[in-house]
């Protein structure tokens, strides 16, 4: 099942069993893919590629990046409000972000982020922090959507910082 249709379903579960915390998170999600559809089909159009009246649909790798956003977007959030001492505002953004990671991919375990970013860093060669960007370049299209970018970050500055 594509994850649109997933999410069409959810919603009318949620919708079923009255279940408005998750019902609000959802619907908020496909907001958020709607517009980044228009947004996209918008630049389509704009480049000749899409013809006048045709209509743009974000495929599951599109959807996943998406989701993302959001997941990133909630835990900077839940971030702010927990300095702010916002108890009610932490838990309404926790369960938001529960509801949104279910469309994510599997995440990356530690060890085997640390491995193939280790593989990245010899596959280009990086001696140094320098080179970080040639390894995040070649790294986060292959973690996009499993791994967190600011861990990833984290993890190659070690790693290329302690020589690889």
């Amino acid at each position: 099942m594509a994850l649109r249709d997933r999410l069409e379903t959810d919603i009318r579960d949620a919708m079923r069993s009255r279940n408005q915390q998750r019902l609000s998170a959802l619907r908020f999600l496909k907001n958020s893919l709607q517009m980044a559809e228009l947004t996209q089909q918008k630049a389509l159009f704009d480049k000749g590629t899409l013809k006048e009246g045709a209509t743009f649909q974000m495929d599951d790798a599109g959807f996943v990046d998406v989701v993302t956003k959001q997941v990133k977007e909630r835990r900077e959030s839940i971030r702010m409000f927990q300095q702010g001492n916002r108890a009610d505002l932490v838990a309404k953004e926790s369960a938001e972000l529960a509801v949104l990671e279910e469309y994510l991919p599997a995440q990356m375990g530690q060890e085997e982020l640390r491995r193939l970013v280790q593989s990245v860093i010899k596959e280009v060669g990086a001696t140094s922090l320098r080179e970080k960007g040639k390894v995040m370049g070649k790294l986060m299209p292959q973690v996009r959507g499993k791994a967190d970018g600011s861990q990833v970050n984290a993890l190659v500055e070690e790693l290329l910082g302690a020589g690889a």
